[in-house]
């Protein structure tokens, strides 16, 4: 049971007046008790006793009975077959597992065994937050992972540290990877898994809990037994056909026993059926950027701070065209690479498409009528996909003249970059014949079902087209017979029609039924069901057709369900192939959207290298400017930001003052921003960038608590503080807003302080620094590797006009009084906080609050603040004027008023 839902309790034991159906359902609930059981009955999915009070206030769906046991009744609810994915979704959505339990055997069988035997039904899948393969079920543009937890031994001397591995069987895609026990936040929620599996020795582990639930995952206790590198070594090698692992990592033990645990937990909930596996996938430690999960939230790398997509990073600059692009473009921003050599090749890729605008759109056309081939085939190697997901290997890409195929294939010697050859290659590899069965086999308009029929052309199979004939010329042959019947009776209502109870039979109105009950025609028409106000009747000729007619339906489609499976045989045997093509789709459609990003937004490639630089030239946040431009407002304005030097000198630390809502927080994030861009392979918006790779990203933005762990504001701020200085290294990027403002001033000021010297002294970080303490801009004086920078603004009269432009130099005033006016709070708050302020900056040291209140009675009738004055008669002249309403001749004497208005003030 994923844990966080309320638990089914075990069943009943059989009652001496069980049903046989009820036995049934007991015993197999029994061997799930742990899980939701939908028992199919018909065309329903029923769920009995405490099953059924559960799922019917979770689904809001309604409860009732069904016979007895034990001498009570039994409560019951269901849910149509044909709808049982939308509560699927809902169910898991809540944290439940779901047991569906299927007819096994055709009730026909069960008859021959005797007239009370119960079909026979069996358990056919666990359905698990981290096991969904239904389109319905899934995100088409996320990846949906189960991953396996399992805690390395401990090392003298060494970091506690887990294995994590992870598959999403939708797509085949598995991970392995090893991390630091306090790295385990942060790369859960790069990963995002829908449910984690930990040993039962682990579950109860309050910390473990608690980050499995903070990163929105269910957790789910495995048998530690499950864990066992042995098992998993095993296990893996036969899943992937190999002798040895090598060719596919060095893997630790650690994580091959959280590959078994994987594995295992996959053959359980899927009874037997083994999903697909692309060849594993061992990430290195210290091949990604390191991104820790308060850092991913501060950026809003995948979700904005409401939790939605839009308004994220991901959603600002996603332009590609298919949902496999998506989900490829969504794991590169999640996890930017360190590799220098592989990121600046991706970034020849882009550059190639950004500079090919013909080939990119031709490439983008082309692709959009690609499908999702990778979750096709997952659906078809669990025996859950229909027609359609064949149609997706039929239509693998397009083969037109201006597919992109033949645009890349006519440029192959023209220096194509090393990641589109290596895509161009292996859709090269990819079978050609199995897309030319599948074409002739397949009709162009596809069921969602195979047990639906229709779905194979005519003229592929002789004797499926044989009994469609006889089936689909039932019609005319019963018009026929219909007619005949109504000649030779006399009767013109007579009607020939069909049911599930009677099958074919005549029926004629009360009035007629005399006719048919009477010689001649008593010897043809055999009497079936007197109703109000019609009489029905069977005749042998038609009992005959009917046979015939049914037999030649059944036959069909269990042809139709044959050539289906040898199709699917088929393709499964060309998978690796066809999956790899699918990759290479899917990662052609991410480089293709950004090519077409750096296009219409304007951005710019990043020079990528091993130094410690950063310098970037008019940088912009990419979801501000974005909201902007819809805003149409303001074009937003870019900055630069320049930190160490190739010599290893120069400035490491940027301490950056000014008044909120000037654009300081902005700053920082885009900064911070243009990293992940950047390692992720993607163009950057700014003029220019030159980027020392980054081994670990620390964002400290904004206040929040953390009231469920008993953390104020403040602790939560120190927190993370903490975790940057003690982790963060030379080659590492921080961005720090606003430390110390949680707490008393003069304690606030001496954590910053202190925090700012060890950042350049110990960790020396390329580093951000937002503050409102005036006082640490000394620290560039003193400080070889800190400079200072603000963020302009001008004044006029009371008012501060923003310029969103940061300078070299420090800021003497914060403006937060003038900041509260904009905020809309009332007159003679600002005017008394005014009068505050001066008293402060007047006071020698830290004066006594009591000695403000004797000085300053609360809103006395005192002078306004300055600055902060009610409006002039100028300007409430100024304010009066409607220049939409004014003639030419009204505005000029108008202009005249106001400068001798001004002459007189001045």
């Amino acid at each position: 049971m994923a844990d966080g839902a309320p638990t089914p309790s075990a069943p009943p034991a059989p009652a001496a007046d069980a049903t046989p159906m009820i036995a049934q359902y007991l015993e197999i609930k029994s061997a799930n008790a742990d899980s939701l059981l939908f028992y199919r009955m018909g065309d329903f999915y029923e769920m009995f006793f405490d099953d059924a009070a559960v799922a019917s206030r979770a689904l809001g769906i309604a409860l009732t009975k069904r016979g007895k046991h034990g001498g009570e009744d039994i409560p019951m609810c269901g849910v149509p077959v044909h709808a049982a994915d939308d509560y699927l979704q809902r169910l898991i959505a809540q944290g439940f597992r779901v047991a569906v339990c299927e007819q096994t055997e055709d009730p026909a069988d069960a008859k021959k065994r005797g007239p009370k035997s119960v079909v026979r039904r069996d358990v056919v899948r666990l359905v698990t937050p981290g096991t969904l393969t239904e389109e319905s079920l899934l995100d088409a543009r996320a990846h949906n992972f189960l991953t396996a937890l399992f805690r390395a031994p401990a090392k003298e001397n060494a970091e506690p540290s887990c294995a994590l591995a992870s598959i999403d069987i939708s797509t085949g895609e598995l991970i392995a990877a090893s991390v630091r026990l306090s790295d385990l936040p942060g790369e859960l929620a790069r990963i995002k898994p829908g449910e984690v599996l930990v040993g039962d020795d682990m579950a109860g582990d309050a910390e473990i809990r608690r980050l499995i639930d903070e990163a929105g995952a269910a957790m789910t206790p495995s048998p530690r037994a499950h864990f066992d590198s042995v098992r998993g070594e095993r296990a893996l090698k036969e899943r992937l056909g190999v002798a040895a692992l090598d060719a596919f990592g060095d893997f630790t033990r650690a994580e091959l026993a959280a590959l078994a645990g994987l594995l295992t937990y996959v053959e359980i909930t899927q009874v037997g059926r083994a999903p697909l596996l692309r060849p594993p996938r061992k990430e290195i430690a210290g091949s990604l950027l390191v991104i820790d999960a308060a850092t991913r939230a501060n950026l809003e790398l995948a979700r904005s701070n409401q939790g939605a997509r839009a308004g994220s990073l991901l959603a600002a600059i996603d332009r590609t065209v298919t949902a496999a692009g998506a989900r490829e473009l969504a794991s590169r921003l999640a996890s930017p690479s360190t590799d220098i050599d592989l990121v600046n090749a991706r970034l020849d890729a882009v550059a190639y498409l950004a500079g090919e605008p013909r080939l990119r759109q031709a490439v983008r056309e082309a692709l959009k009528a690609a499908p999702d081939l990778a979750r096709a085939l997952a659906r078809l190697a669990l025996g859950r996909g229909g027609p359609r997901d064949l149609g997706a290997v039929r239509c693998r890409h397009p083969r037109r003249p201006r597919s992109w195929s033949a645009c890349v294939a006519r440029r192959r010697g023209l220096g194509l970059p090393r990641e589109l050859m290596g895509i161009v290659e292996r859709l090269a590899a990819a079978p050609i014949g199995i897309e030319q069965s599948l074409a002739a086999a397949l009709h162009e308009e596809l069921p969602v079902n195979a047990r639906d029929g229709g779905f194979i052309r005519k003229g592929f199979n002789g004797d499926l087209d044989e009994h469609r004939a006889l089936r689909d010329g039932s019609r005319q042959v019963i018009a026929g017979l219909q007619a005949t019947y109504a000649d030779a009776t006399g009767v013109k209502g007579l009607k020939v029609r069909h049911n599930n109870v009677l099958g074919y039979f005549v029926e004629v109105t009360a009035l007629h039924a005399p006719t048919l009950t009477k010689p001649p025609h008593v010897e043809t028409f055999i009497h079936r069901q007197t109703m109000a106000n019609a009489v029905r009747f069977s005749t042998p000729e038609l009992a005959e057709l009917e046979a015939r007619i049914t037999s030649a339906a059944d036959r069909a489609l269990a042809l139709e369900l044959d050539i289906f499976a040898k199709l699917v045989g088929e393709v499964l045997g060309q998978e690796q192939a066809l999956s790899a093509a699918g990759a290479g789709l899917a990662e052609l459609d991410h480089y293709a959207a950004l090519a077409e990003l750096a296009a219409e937004e304007n951005y710019v490639r990043p020079k990528i290298d091993g130094s410690l630089v950063f310098a970037v030239d008019e940088a912009r946040h990419p979801m501000v400017e974005q909201n902007l431009r819809r805003g149409q407002g303001a074009g937003f304005i870019g900055n630069d930001c320049r930190l160490g030097e190739e010599s290893g000198g120069g400035t490491r630390i940027l301490v950056v003052t000014g008044p909120n809502m000037a654009g300081k927080s902005t700053f920082l994030r885009q900064n911070a921003l243009l990293v992940v861009l950047a390692q992720a392979g993607s163009f950057v918006p700014a003029k220019s960038a030159h980027i020392g790779i980054v081994d670990r990203l620390f964002s400290r933005v904004g206040a929040a608590d953390d009231l469920a762990r008993g953390r104020s504001t403040f602790m939560v701020e120190m927190v993370e503080t903490a975790s940057i200085l003690n982790q963060a290294t030379e080659r590492s990027f921080v961005v720090l807003d606003e430390i110390g403002r949680g707490t008393a001033t003069f304690d606030g000021l001496s954590i910053a302080w202190a925090a700012l010297e060890y950042l350049h002294e110990v960790n020396r970080s390329r580093v951000l620094f937002a503050t409102h303490y005036h006082e640490l801009t000394a620290l560039a004086d003193k400080l070889a590797h800190a400079a200072n920078a603000t963020v302009e603004v001008k004044e006029w009269r009371d008012e501060i006009v923003f310029l969103y432009r940061v300078v070299p130099g420090a800021a003497d005033r914060s403006y937060g009084i003038h900041v509260a006016k904009l905020a809309g709070l009332p007159a003679p708050v600002l005017a008394r906080a005014g009068e505050v302020l001066n008293e402060l900056e007047k006071a020698d040291g830290r004066p006594k609050p009591t000695d403000l209140a004797d000085d300053l009675p609360l809103f006395q009738a005192t002078k306004p603040a300055p600055g902060l004055s009610e409006p002039s008669a100028l300007e409430q002249a100024l304010g009066a004027l409607n220049p939409d309403a004014m003639t030419p001749k009204e505005a000029l004497e108008a202009l005249y008023r106001l400068k001798t208005m001004l002459e007189s003030e001045a």
